[in-house]
């Protein structure tokens, strides 16, 4: 039998909240998702939001080299040749990543596709390119050379050999989106989880605040190096760990630099971004990233909201203002730096 933990009413109907919830997790987009209902009655919304991320991997996934039919290899094939018509949700997306790349002044470019897939890492083909090859391929990074027409929903890409590469926020979009489809379905408190990117909706079963982990950037997946108590909001890490090349001793992460070709080179081992939407949080860690702890922090407090949490490669963790008195350090292997 189902053990309930509480029951929320609201203006619609009683809503019965299980202790343990409808479960579901199926590998997409080169990552493990997790969907969880809380609500009892709702185990077939599960379904629905799967069916979402489904659709919208569909049209963004452009590492699928048999097919290459989704609509950003539509729009990066036509590149330097013509506009292509794309329907709303990957217009909206597309505009949303322009955005965060005028915000964080380049840092995070969704130009950037010709230098990801040069360097392909997560893939079995991943490699170091020569100084050349990077070298002919930085030019055509440069999110001012996307031209939207509001209009007709198209998207054009200036120069020939541009590619879009949408990774970076996709994730945070589709928990976004996935969090609708629950919310639209009645359901009021489920974890959507997109390899990283968590996503929480509503309180936890029992009425307080969700416990999160934060990732351990040193480790794999699901080892924590501290708690964080949160409510509604999204979480979502990013690590120079996750994923890497190896070559000749020295790894190479698979956050980019577009200014050099090559991945960020600092003192931040992983960043976690708290904030109300999954893709703003997709949205600023890589120029979080890409600053350094001082600058990065800094970066953060301007955005209303918007909180971190900085791992460095010495093991020092640094926060925010907003997690003061909030964040707790459970691993001994790691110090506060401030």
């Amino acid at each position: 039998m189902e053990k309930v933990k509480r029951q929320i009413k609201s203006k619609q109907k009683k809503t019965t909240i299980l202790e343990t919830p409808y479960k579901k997790t199926e590998f997409l987009m080169g990552t493990v998702v997790t969907l969880s209902i809380y609500d009892k009655g709702k185990e077939k919304v599960l379904d629905k939001g799967f069916d979402r991320v489904k659709e919208l991997a569909d049209k963004i996934d452009v590492n699928d080299e048999k097919t290459r039919t989704s609509e950003v290899d539509k729009i990066n094939a036509a590149s330097g040749v013509k506009a292509v018509k794309v329907d709303d949700d990957i217009y909206y997306l597309i505009k949303e990543g322009l955005k965060f790349s005028a915000q964080t002044g380049g840092s995070k470019d969704i130009t950037i596709g010709p230098i990801t897939s040069l360097w392909h890492i997560g893939f079995p083909d991943a490699r170091k390119p020569s100084q050349s090859e990077i070298d002919e391929r930085l030019p055509l990074i440069g999110y001012k050379n996307v031209e939207l027409n509001d209009q007709n929903k198209t998207v054009y890409l200036k120069k020939k050999g541009m590619e879009l590469d949408l990774g970076g926020i996709a994730k945070g979009f589709i928990a976004d989106e996935v969090k609708k489809v629950f919310k639209e379905n009645g359901v009021t408190t489920a974890i959507i989880d997109l390899g990283g990117n968590i996503l929480l909706e509503g309180e936890s079963p029992k009425g307080k605040d969700w416990n999160v982990g934060i990732q351990d950037p040193f480790s794999p997946r699901n080892t924590i190096l501290g708690k964080l108590p949160e409510t509604d909001k999204s979480i979502v890490t990013s690590g120079i760990y996750e994923r890497y090349l190896e070559v000749d001793g020295k790894k190479y992460h698979h956050l980019f630099d577009p200014t050099t070709g090559y991945p960020f080179d600092n003192d931040v081992a992983g960043v976690t971004i708290i904030s109300k939407k999954s893709i703003t949080g997709d949205g600023l860690s890589s120029a979080a990233f890409s600053k350094g702890i001082d600058e990065g922090l800094a970066f953060i407090e301007k955005h209303k909201g918007v909180e971190a949490i900085f791992v460095s490669k010495e093991k020092k963790v640094y926060i925010t203002s907003g997690l003061k008195g909030k964040f707790e350090l459970t691993s001994s292997e790691f110090k506060m730096g401030n």
